[in-house]
């Protein structure tokens, strides 16, 4: 009996693993990224704060970096998360990453990636630079730490639009909007102004998903699905 048990156990073991694998191969590009950031996470805490400030500064998308070199830290500033755990990241990476990918195709979804962390970083950068030859912001500024992997992601979460039919686009687009529009009007920081940037970006890159159709998901049909399923 103990061994039909066991035998039991370890075939639901191994289903639930061939799950997991098929779940994660579908988005290699979103989980390999995540595999980078939690090894980069752990860095940071385990290694002295002064010694994460530096390699934070020097990863850092800032003015001065931005004019020494700039594909280097454009780069290196995307595998570092910015404040929040990693498992944060994990899960949003999971809500808005991994379904870009799999319906864009690998390719396609790592270039609204870089097309939204690059225009939304040199965009912020140059509103920080504006403020600092008027007098807005101190010249030390040109040093600020600015990495992370925000912009991606918000111009990820804005492409997502296109993937989903009426009229739950229009709303999930007024919501993208609002929450990333929001936070510029109350706080008005040059990463607010890079936020919503990403967003236009991702919204703008209408061309780059528009070979994969424009309305492929319908959230009230994957709920009833789901219902029908549990009722069975």
């Amino acid at each position: 009996m103990g061994t039909v048990r066991a035998s039991s156990v370890g075939s639901g073991v191994a289903r639930a693993g061939r799950a997991v694998w098929r779940y994660v191969r579908r988005a290699p590009g979103t989980f390999i990224w995540l595999g980078i950031l939690f090894v980069t996470t752990q860095i940071l805490r385990h290694v002295d704060p002064g010694f994460a400030q530096g390699i934070l500064e020097k990863r850092s998308t800032n003015i001065h970096y931005l004019n020494e070199e700039p594909v280097r830290v454009l780069i290196r500033s995307a595998l570092w998360i910015d404040g929040s755990s990693w498992f944060f990241y994990f899960v949003l990476y999971n809500i808005f990453h991994v379904p870009a990918e799999r319906w864009l195709g690998t390719w396609r979804w790592l270039s609204v990636v870089v097309i939204a962390h690059v225009v939304a970083t040199y965009v912020s950068e140059g509103v920080l630079l504006w403020a600092i030859r008027h007098g807005h912001a101190s010249e030390q500024m040109r040093f600020t730490l600015d990495y992370g992997v925000s912009y991606a992601l918000a111009g990820v979460t804005a492409v997502l639009t296109y993937w989903l039919t009426t009229p739950w686009r229009y709303l999930y687009c007024a919501g993208v909007l609002v929450v990333y529009g929001y936070p510029l009007i109350d706080n008005r920081t040059f990463t607010d102004v890079g936020h919503l940037t990403a967003v236009l970006v991702g919204l703008a890159c209408y061309p780059v998903v528009r070979p994969c159709g424009t309305g492929r998901f319908d959230p009230v049909a994957a709920v009833r699905r789901a219902a029908d399923i549990a009722s069975h």
